[in-house]
């Protein structure tokens, strides 16, 4: 008998402390709703291939740091624009993986807080001119074209003297939608400008065509159907001789320019194999 009252108490006492236990269906589990994690946020721009890059598909993402690599300054560096012959068709390799190459962080901004910011329409976004980002350039994005509306110093007072350059009118850089056969010239026009201090006044002259699609290799990323636009531009100041120069960029959906090849002043083929910049997206 006190082995049995001494089991019931044992009992009782385990009831007590773990009741959930002891109750009916204690130990059936609640139904619980399968994890499903959280949900993505969605891609505010997906490439769709379909042969040409719309308005939609080239968008300045203020704020979003792109990193390029450059060739050096005065560092003629050797470029294949022409481009070979791969199972898909017409591949640009810019594969190379350059020792001396240098890294940018280009990221486009709004006008707003610029000092030259009066000069321009609020909407207009900016973007370095150059690999150091002491002049900048001012576009503005519309549902027809992308525009350049002038270049300006970034501060407004440099060592090397301020710099603004507004076009009237604008000029058109690249024309919507983007694809093979798109070809125009494009005129801006600049009265009481200023470069590095000096007055200037003069015409520029974009001559743009969009002749090919094809992939684009380079040491990060591979691009199946870039685009490539070839850009001709004459500057005719009001003093002094007029001086050209070419240019070659590649666009893809979403990422827009993925590679700028420039070629030296007064570069005359447009075929050009040697090249004052070259300018690929990558790290």
């Amino acid at each position: 008998m006190p082995r049995s009252t001494s089991s019931h108490k044992f009992v009782l006492l385990a009831c007590t402390l773990y009741a959930a236990g002891c109750g009916d269906n204690a130990t059936q589990p609640p139904d619980r709703t399968p994890y499903t994690g959280a949900q993505p946020a969605p891609l505010e721009c997906v490439p769709n291939l379909d042969g040409k890059i719309d308005a939609s598909e080239v968008r300045p993402a203020i704020g979003t740091p792109v990193s390029y690599l450059l060739s050096p300054p005065g560092v003629d560096r050797n470029a294949d624009v022409v481009g070979g012959t791969g199972p898909e068709g017409t591949v640009w390799d810019f594969s190379t993986d350059f020792a001396d190459d240098q890294e940018a962080r280009i990221t486009p901004q709004s006008v707003a807080g610029k000092w030259y910011e009066a000069s321009f329409p609020p909407d207009a976004f900016v973007t370095p001119f150059d690999g150091g980002g002491t002049t900048e350039n001012i576009g503005l994005h519309t549902d027809g074209a992308l525009l350049l509306l002038g270049l300006a110093s970034r501060e407004e007072n440099p060592a090397d003297g301020k710099t603004l350059i507004v076009y009237e009118p604008p000029v058109e850089v690249l024309r919507f939608p983007l694809q093979p056969g798109v070809q125009f010239v494009s005129v801006g026009t600049v009265k009481n400008g200023m470069i590095r201090g000096l007055p200037y006044a003069g015409k520029d002259t974009y001559d743009v065509k969009v002749d090919a699609t094809g992939g684009v290799v380079l040491p990060a990323l591979i691009f199946k159907q870039a685009h490539r636009v070839r850009t001709h531009v004459t500057v005719e100041p009001a003093v002094g001789a007029a001086t050209s120069q070419r240019q070659v960029s590649f666009f893809f959906e979403c990422f827009a320019e993925v590679v700028r090849v420039t070629s030296k002043a007064g570069e005359t083929n447009e075929d050009f194999s040697v090249a004052a910049e070259v300018r690929r997206i990558g790290f």
